[in-house]
């Protein structure tokens, strides 16, 4: 992977631990330099391994990155193919480094409809860094947010037709257990990029609490001044949860 230049920017203790990044921008970003919309892409996985790359750095336990929706697969059939196609190439060209990094992979989304190859490929990333100890990168790819939560349910159900839990026993922690992010903090911080400021069916029940940066950069500019710009937004927050601010201290208290 890319090593970047290093930016102490972002004050350690002010870093999320999960961060989520809807990457939006590939086609504008090509179209506004008269390319096709495929160079794009090809340039927004040079920022994905770039961001990759300085999240790790910095000790983040958790990065999930947006790359294919479920609803992508409306676009015309030559980019999907395209889109695939990089899908794969960048999943073996960046096996090896993974593990260098210490960084261990995870997909998530639907099996189905992916080509054999994709899955192939992405099986053999998670397995490869299975035993990594640094940060984990999942890849939403043929991702859905509320699919993954019906497939949660799903699994639920079968769980109390089978008589393996009461029905009573399913709270926000179970149901929790059976998304693809199970055993990762849910997301502190959502990026978009490219201005857009939707969600997009991405990580719906666990971004419950998270904080949202959006940016006009288009995911292709998308560099370590933006990610870092986006770190210290998240560190002037003051998160409640909920909750309200405590009362001013007064002069002269204890």
């Amino acid at each position: 992977m890319t090593t970047p230049t290093r930016n102490r920017d972002a004050a350690p203790e002010t870093l999320p631990r999960h961060v989520a990044m809807i990457m939006d921008g590939n086609g504008r970003w090509a179209n506004g330099r008269g390319l096709p919309r495929f160079a794009g892409h090809k340039q927004g996985a040079k920022t994905v391994d770039l961001v990759t790359t300085e999240c790790a750095r910095l000790g983040l336990e958790a990065l999930t990155l947006y790359s294919f929706s479920s609803e992508n697969w409306k676009r015309p059939a030559e980019e999907v193919e395209l889109l695939m196609a990089l899908c794969h190439e960048h999943l073996v060209e960046q096996r090896d480094r993974m593990v260098d990094n210490d960084i261990r992979f995870r997909r998530l989304g639907r099996r189905e409809g992916l080509p054999e190859e994709v899955l192939r490929e992405a099986d053999a990333c998670e397995a490869a860094t299975r035993d990594c100890r640094g940060m984990t990168l999942c890849l939403a790819l043929n991702y859905g947010s509320r699919a993954e939560i019906v497939d949660a349910t799903r699994e639920l159900a079968i769980a109390v037709r089978d008589g393996e839990i009461e029905p009573e026993a399913i709270d926000e922690v179970a149901l929790a257990a059976h998304l693809g992010t199970r055993d990762l903090p849910d997301p502190d911080l959502l990026i978009r990029t490219a201005g857009e400021m939707r969600i997009s069916n991405f990580l719906l029940w666990q971004i419950s609490y998270a904080e949202l940066v959006v940016t006009d950069v288009l995911w292709p500019d998308f560099d370590l001044e933006a990610l870092h710009a986006a770190f210290r937004a998240f560190g002037g927050r003051t998160r409640r949860f909920g909750q309200v601010d405590p009362p001013p201290t007064m002069a002269g208290e204890d």
